[in-house]
């Protein structure tokens, strides 16, 4: 199978962008790839519980549904340390394991990685 990398930009302004990013990815953790995932910029606050709870898109579905699929089916979750800095996201304040990185990690997952999507 292949490896699948989804990096997201889009945050709470846009649930259903968010919410449709996160479905792709867990569509591909259901087809058995190798799925990770790379938040930056406003997408990191979609990493908080309350929203992770409360975001709905729009024919995209519940962002806890997808969440708690990517994690379960063995997902990795990045998110910018730049972006979670700037707007007072901790990784321990996430409402799932996340891993922070930085630009140069997402080039490395951008050549890693068999396929990319962007949200």
């Amino acid at each position: 199978m292949a490896k699948i990398l989804v990096h997201l930009t889009f945050g709470p302004e846009a649930p259903t962008r968010a919410a449709l990013a996160f479905l792709v990815a867990k569509s591909a953790v259901d087809d058995g790839h190798d799925v990770s995932m790379f938040l930056a910029g406003d997408a990191v606050q979609l990493l908080r519980s309350p929203t992770i709870d409360a975001l709905l898109g729009i024919g995209t579905g519940s962002l806890r549904e997808h969440v708690d699929a990517l994690v379960a089916g063995g997902a990795t979750i990045y998110a910018s340390g730049m972006s979670s800095a700037a707007r007072g996201l901790a990784a321990e304040e996430a409402g799932v394991p996340i891993e922070m990185a930085t630009p140069n990690r997402l080039v490395q997952l951008v050549l890693d990685h068999d396929r990319v999507i962007t949200y």
